[in-house]
């Protein structure tokens, strides 16, 4: 049996993809109307360069749609139309990253194919069937509630905390109720199984470039704990090159990246869930509940914002539900928590 399983859920408005590693969530995929399709991760654009650096050997293209990517500018021309494959979506403050493929005809910029689709990719990390419905749904919200959680906790004790800065990515390795008569041995266990949780949740949270880990203890067995982190981040092949373990306790991974942060994907800039990722919860959980109570009216309460951005799926939900819910306005709510009562 694999030990990875797939999961789709296709709501309103959102199509969301997992990967379960040993029943847990390993990756996480979405896809929303009204997403660039010249920004996936794989799709084949017809690009312009915009503008050469020189200095900096860049070129920055215009992809259309807004997007904006960067390639190497040697030998390229300003102006010129090029055929490119995105291999690193958008993502805060940084361009998408392409691989020029050659010259490109006719106008430019324009879609020339568009990503994989999601169950495409999904069949790309697994073999297996696809398991839809409320199975999947239940998947896609754990993995988005771990994805979001800035601290894990580790097999048999200790914790893994992730956060991503403007530079790096910082992991710190606590080893909590692990501690005892032999700390020796207990910081070498937890930073094994820590190395091992950590390419997992990189992988789920889409995080990449330099990851510093604070291991836990002093005197750490640098032979082991390369060989666990090479074999943790193998799926993340090519691209991944691993630093010693210095003299401080701390190792340093270089990851590529690849998708765009799912903390970006889903909240803003403040830490909050955006107005778009609310109001998708929202229609979920009045599918749900419309479905658990048939035929009862619902009434659901939501900040202004969220019921702007719910205005757009609410005619789809009524062709599921029926026109059996009403949604109000309510101040008091932040967009972090929606009110649905049945009536």
């Amino acid at each position: 049996m694999s030990a990875r399983t797939l999961f789709l859920d296709k709501g309103i408005g959102e199509s969301r993809a997992v990967v379960q590693l040993r029943g847990r969530p390993e990756r996480l995929l979405i896809e929303r109307d009204g997403d660039s399709a010249s920004a996936r991760l794989g799709a084949r654009v017809a690009a312009r360069v915009r503008r050469l650096d020189r200095t900096l050997n860049l070129a920055f293209l215009d992809l259309g749609e807004g997007v904006e990517a960067v390639a190497e500018a040697a030998k390229l021309v300003e102006g010129a139309a090029l055929e490119v494959e995105v291999t690193a979506e958008p993502r805060a403050g940084k361009a998408a990253a392409v691989r020029v493929l050659g010259p490109a005809e006719g106008e430019a910029p324009r879609l020339l194919a568009p990503a994989p689709s999601l169950e495409k990719r999904l069949q790309s990390f697994a073999r297996g069937a696809l398991t839809r419905g409320p199975d999947a749904r239940e998947a896609a919200d754990e993995a988005e509630e771990t994805a979001l959680a800035l601290l894990h906790p580790l097999p048999e004790g200790g914790s893994l905390s992730v956060e991503p800065t403007r530079g790096m990515v910082a992991v710190d390795v606590d080893l909590g109720a692990r501690g005892g008569a032999d700390a020796k041995r207990a910081a070498r266990a937890a930073n094994l199984a820590a190395l091992t949780e950590l390419a997992r949740l990189l992988r789920l949270k889409a995080l990449g470039g330099l990851i510093v880990v604070d291991l836990a203890g002093r005197g750490h067995d640098g032979d082991a704990l390369s060989r666990a982190a090479r074999e943790a981040f193998h799926p993340d092949q090519p691209g991944v090159n691993l630093g010693p373990i210095s003299r401080f306790g701390t190792m340093e991974i270089l990851k590529p990246w690849r998708d765009r942060p799912l903390a970006e994907r889903l909240n803003d800039p403040d830490g909050r869930p955006s107005a778009l990722t609310a109001a998708l919860r929202l229609a979920r959980t009045l599918e749900r509940e419309g479905r658990v109570h048939g035929g009862a009216r619902l009434l659901a309460r939501a900040h202004p914002e969220v019921l702007a951005a719910f205005a757009a799926l609410q005619p789809r939900l009524v062709e599921r539900l029926g026109p059996r819910f009403e949604v109000q306005p309510d101040l008091a709510l932040d967009r972090a928590h929606t009110d649905v009562t049945v009536r």
